[in-house]
């Protein structure tokens, strides 16, 4: 074999993230799936590029063509890696609740930006969504991914994420916990751990104000999750258990894992310890729960991590005020 043959270009390292056992004060096993690995930062590189090849071989998307997609930031950011590499313009809608981190990291793809209103409902036509679908009917040979509602979402973690666990798990999960948003993840690989053994409990964790969990939906903070939209990629008998956290203690729980545990990870993934920690109380040390470590809190220095990013000490200041000496001893 050549060395040109032997190694994968970016795009093939895709997927077979590892598990990393987590130790927490409570008797079941838990294991994250650290999906910030993927080469894209995040858990959407697996639909990205699931979406885009599909697309391909259906005709849909031809050369010179044009992605366009709303996203609250990760999907976006896959895509705008995934649409680079194959040769497409890529243009990314999010709502204005988007960390400056993952708007950079798209302008640092090359993608075009569109940051609008964060709005209560999903139809308003300022929405990050609808402007969206505004862009795909004016732009000739545009294509819309459209993660919400294309059915290759959740098949993506149903051929990738689903297999993974249960092989690295050797059959052996009991538990399930991600994030639901566009519900790709617990649709998809949730349908698969079912399969495989209708014994597994899947629980999916939703903002608390959003249009499935709330009788009156408000905008809310938590990106990576929040169920605003059902369509046919969001399926009822994939989980168990739909839980709803509010955004105060999603991001005080990211906080929690970074400062005390060193595991800097995104809010959805706050948002999913919050909850797997809570319903760990209940189970045994014969569980076995696996948790979606969605993306990278690096994502998110400036939304949730604020107050620590401004408390920066200065050695100048540190030294005139006495705080510290370079006196010899």
């Amino acid at each position: 074999m050549s060395i040109r043959n032997k190694f994968k270009n970016i795009l093939g390292n895709i997927g077979n993230t590892p598990l990393m056992l987590l130790d927490f004060p409570v008797k079941p096993t838990i294991l994250a799936k650290l999906e910030m690995l993927n080469p894209g930062g995040s858990l959407k590189d697996r639909t990205a590029l699931h979406m885009v090849e599909t697309a391909e071989h259906a005709g849909k998307l031809k050369p010179g063509g044009t992605i366009i997609e709303a996203s609250s930031g990760s999907q976006g950011i896959s895509l705008a890696m995934v649409g680079k590499v194959k040769g497409y313009r890529v243009i990314i809608t999010v709502p204005n609740r988007t960390a400056s981190e993952k708007i950079a990291v798209l302008r640092a793809y090359g993608a075009e930006v569109y940051v609008c209103p964060n709005t209560d409902r999903h139809d308003d036509p300022r929405n990050y969504h609808a402007f969206a679908e505004h862009l795909v009917h004016t732009i000739p040979g545009a294509f819309m991914p459209d993660q919400y509602f294309n059915k290759e979402n959740p098949r993506a973690h149903y051929l990738s994420t689903g297999p993974e666990i249960w092989e690295q798990t050797e059959g052996k999960i009991t538990h399930f916990v991600c994030g639901a948003g566009s519900c790709g993840m617990i649709s998809g690989a949730g349908r698969y751990l079912k399969e495989q053994n209708p014994g597994v409990k899947v629980i999916g964790v939703d903002a608390a104000t959003s249009s499935y969990s709330s009788k009156e939906p408000k905008a809310y903070n938590v990106e990576g999750l929040g169920i605003d939209v059902i369509s046919d990629t969001f399926d009822a008998t994939a989980f168990d258990t739909m839980a709803t956290i509010t955004d105060t203690d999603a991001f005080s729980m990211t906080k929690r894992l970074a400062m005390e545990h060193g595991l800097l990870v995104g809010i959805s993934t706050g948002a999913v310890m919050h909850v797997a920690l809570e319903y760990a109380k209940n189970l045994t040390e014969d569980d076995v729960m696996v948790v979606i470590f969605g993306d990278s809190g690096r994502n998110y220095l400036s939304k949730v991590f604020v107050d620590e990013v401004r408390n920066v000490k200065n050695v100048e200041a540190a030294l005139e005020n006495g705080v510290v000496s370079l006196a010899a001893e």
